[in-house]
Parts: C-alpha cells; structure tokens; sequence
C-alpha cells in the first residue's frame, strides 16, 4: 500500500509521496495510472520527496502521462508545503530539482514563494515569446483570452514541426487593468490546466521584456484556478534574475492506494 497526500496550487494539482526510504518505484504505466482522474487519485502530476546531499531535499517531479518532467512551478511550492508538514522543514527551504537549486519562504497566511531561475534568452516574433523558466514556454499575447478554445489552439503549437518531438508548454495571455490573465495547454497533461507555475512566470517576464509594465518588479496573474504573484529583477529586455513565483499551496487530502 502507498501513503500518499493530495496538494494543489490555484488547482494546478499534484499526488505528493514522501519517498525518503526510497520504496515507492512505480514504472511509466503505474504513475500515468496513479494520476488518472477516473481510475486512480487523479492529478496534473506526481511528486516524490526525497533525501539528498546538502539540501533539505529534492524534488521528482512527472507529468499526468507518467514521464518524469521538468520544474514545476506550483509543484515546487506544493512540495515545501509538504515538506513543512512533514517536519523536513520550518519555513524556508533549500531544495533540488531537475533545474538545479531553489529556495522556497512560507509565510504566515499560507502563500509560498518559491526562487526560480534565473532568465537570459528570450526568444521574440511578433506577439509570440519562447523562453525557459525551468521547462520550456511559448507566450502568445491574445485579445479576450476568456473566449480562446486553448486546447485546440495551444495543441496545435504543441504539435507543430518545430516543437513536436519534446514538447513545449503553451501560454495565451491578455493584460487587463493591470492583471495579467494566463492560459496553459500543458505538454504531458495534454490539456489546458487550471494554473502553470512556470508558465505564469514565463507569461509575467515576457510582458516584462516586451515594455508593457516599463518600471515594475512585479506582476500580479490570474489564472482559471486563483491568482499568483511573480516578482523579478529586470537587467536588461532579454535578462531576469531574483525570479519569485508566490502564491498558495494547500493540503487536500490524505490516502492509501494499492
């Protein structure tokens, strides 16, 4: 039997297995089953916790199709938050993932900051931005992303020549009143999702880099699932460190499945 315990950030949501003894090894098909809304706990992705060198842990992150992945944003954050339930941690962390180092700050109401790293290549066409804030991102700024049919359009950027054979994430954005409203079709979920951690990152810098928020170190994000904050240090249109993506990371519920 597996212990594990549900998490979610702005409904982004993840199946959280404390793996420090190293006896949770499920194959591809046993992890694709675990995260199936139908037939198993059901989740955008699986995250094990586990013990390494010089951190206070590390983080394996793999997508709703069973594949490990890249950084995941909301993951990140609802990964500390376990690791503070779990004892591992108080209220800042030090951790690894597939991207290199993090940190990560709880605060008292709840909402986890998480560092990501730092941005130097933005790639621009148009009101098209392609940069990686931890797993590769396609930014389209759009008009009433509200009534976009995002899986359609985001699938067919997916699967277009050029990024067909690993996959991006794709974003559709629309800055309103000084929010800006994020969309994601994600790779390895195949479907829009009600949050992306790095892709709201990657939303918030490309507007950034383009000059629609000249002079601000921050940008507030709505997203289907909640609203997320991302604050940053511009050096120059193409150039960002100091990356921090806030926003909450709550328990759901706790489990055994065989």
């Amino acid at each position: 039997m597996i212990t594990f315990y549900k998490y979610q950030g702005t409904g982004n949501d993840f199946i959280m297995i404390d793996n420090r003894d190293k006896k949770f090894n499920s194959d591809l098909s046993g992890i694709k089953k675990l995260c199936d809304r139908r037939f198993g706990i059901g989740a955008d992705g699986l995250i094990l916790l586990e013990n390494v060198k010089d951190y206070d842990f590390s983080m394996v992150y793999f997508n709703s199709d069973g594949n490990e992945s890249t950084m995941c944003g909301n993951g990140g954050r609802c990964i500390t938050a376990f690791a503070a339930f779990l004892g591992v941690i108080k209220i800042s962390a030090k951790f690894i993932a597939i991207d290199g180092e993090h940190e990560a700050k709880i605060f008292e109401n709840g909402i986890v900051s998480l560092k990501m790293k730092d941005v130097s290549v933005i790639e621009k066409s148009g009101n098209d931005f392609i940069l990686d804030t931890g797993s590769p991102h396609f930014v389209r700024f759009v008009d009433k992303v509200s009534d976009l049919d995002v899986f359609s359009e985001g699938r067919k950027i997916r699967r277009s020549e050029r990024f067909s054979a690993k996959g991006i994430n794709v974003n559709f954005v629309e800055l309103k009143d000084g929010t800006l409203n994020v969309r994601t079709y994600e790779r390895g979920v195949e479907d829009e999702t009600l949050s992306c951690g790095t892709g709201v990152t990657a939303s918030a810098l490309a507007v950034a880099s383009a000059g629609l928020v000249s002079g601000k170190t921050e940008c507030r994000i709505a997203v289907p699932g909640g609203s997320l904050k991302v604050k940053y240090k511009l050096q120059n249109k193409n150039s960002f460190t100091d990356v921090w993506l806030e926003g909450p990371a709550e328990f759901v519920f706790k489990g055994e499945i065989e």
